[in-house]
């Protein structure tokens, strides 16, 4: 590593885009019961100072939804005709244990440029009303008066204002979300993955009049363009600080054969 380039770094200002876990966070109903942390080994338990000294340790149990919190979608996770990305059959490739191909080990790092459309900001709104959908026109005219385009490549992130509302479950769950003009732009700009402060990127309950199915951008995206899914980010210290443009770093656990991670997404923006 170059002295200038440690040098951007560290003067780089890190802005978090993970919502914190917790018990009773708003989750998509299909993957409820969300999460739970138990406190199995208490320190209490494991202090013996005549043996032992006196360290201690305590550690926990985690159960939580693959698409639970903040998280990525691997490709296997949606199939169209149970077929997944690539016409990877499922009845090939799935068991009780996961997948065998297309899971979310497979996920690259995602390193690389960012782009916000803060749509809520650009329409002079705290949050975009209740299951709205943000159009392509909406996505185009939200670039033009940022004066940011998005490129081949790029992880493209959408603030609804949602991500505010992440400890009201009641409030998030009518949360805005991308249209299928709006899904389908994305796409045709060539970004790697998308992301919202949503608990899907689509608008939940709405269904596409062609296919009949609904969150279509899980179709479209995963299942026929190879693009990932970033859902329930935080994206309002990157809103505050007016940064449309960043570099993103996105890293999925590799869970051999799941159709997701947790992930904690970052913005690296420079200090002005």
């Amino acid at each position: 590593m170059s002295d200038a380039f440690a040098a951007q770094l560290a003067a780089a200002r890190v802005i978090d885009l993970e919502q914190p876990r917790f018990a009773g966070m708003p989750t998509h109903p299909a993957h409820k019961p969300a999460y739970f942390y138990g406190l199995y080994r208490r320190h209490r338990d494991t202090y013996h100072p005549s043996s032992e000294g006196p360290r201690s340790g305590s550690s926990g149990v985690l159960t939580m939804m693959e698409h639970s919190g903040t998280h990525i979608d691997a490709l296997c996770h949606q199939a169209c005709d149970l077929k997944m990305f690539g016409d990877v059959r499922v009845d090939d490739v799935e068991s009780q244990s996961g997948f065998s191909a297309l899971g979310i080990e497979t996920v690259p790092p995602l390193l690389g440029r960012g782009v916000l459309l803060d749509v809520a900001a650009w329409q002079g709104v705290d949050r975009l009303t209740a299951l709205s959908s943000i159009s392509a026109e909406d996505l185009q005219h939200c670039a033009a008066a940022q004066g940011v385009g998005v490129t081949r490549g790029d992880v493209l992130l959408v603030r609804t204002g949602y991500g505010a509302y992440w400890n009201d479950e009641a409030h998030y769950m009518t949360c805005a979300g991308v249209a299928k003009s709006g899904t389908v732009w994305a796409a045709e700009q060539g970004v790697v993955a998308v992301g919202a402060d949503n608990l899907a990127w689509d608008t939940v309950g709405e269904r596409d009049p062609d296919t009949g199915s609904t969150l279509f951008a899980h179709l479209h995206l995963l299942q026929q363009r190879g693009i990932y899914i970033i859902e329930n980010m935080n994206l309002e210290a990157l809103s505050a600080a007016k940064a449309y443009t960043f570099a993103f770093v996105g890293i999925p656990l590799k869970l051999r054969g799941a159709t997701g991670s947790p992930i904690r997404p970052l913005a690296l923006i420079a200090e002005r």
